[in-house]
């Protein structure tokens, strides 16, 4: 009886590649659900007064299907007092109306966008945040 080595090497082969595929099978596993769905990642918080809103910290959420993300602006007179975010059927969009919180009338205005992170913040979007990181990494290789 003879040895042959490439039959010893096959052996030892075998478990990596059982690992490799089970590897690959949890990750298409994990990751199959968010790719086949459309659903937005938005960000929620509660209605609150804008002297509150820096106490607390969004919280990432998958909006159900058919809807988008919000921003909701309330008002008292010209001041901005309330703000919420969160997810909302895309007919409800773009409406106004007056909402009674803690014994006052404030108007409420909601505005969606379909983008994930849309109703992050007010000031900085994404596209002007890949704009600035474009600009800095090319300044970098000058």
């Amino acid at each position: 009886m003879s040895f042959d080595p490439s039959t010893l090497l096959v052996y030892f082969e075998a478990p990596q590649i059982l690992r490799q595929l089970g590897a690959a099978s949890l990750w298409l596993y994990l990751l199959l659900p968010s790719l086949l769905c459309d659903n937005l990642l938005c960000f929620y918080s509660p209605i609150l007064l804008e002297e509150e809103k820096s106490e607390f910290k969004p919280i990432l959420t998958e909006c159900p299907p058919e809807q988008q993300c919000f921003k909701a602006d309330g008002r008292y007179g010209n001041y901005s007092a309330l703000s919420a975010r969160g997810c909302m059927a895309a007919n409800n969009c773009s409406q106004v109306h007056d909402f009674h919180f803690k014994g006052t009338v404030y108007n409420m205005t909601y505005a969606c966008c379909d983008k994930p992170y849309c109703n992050s913040c007010p000031g900085v979007t994404a596209r002007f945040l890949c704009l600035v990181l474009t600009l800095i990494s090319l300044a970098a290789c000058k």
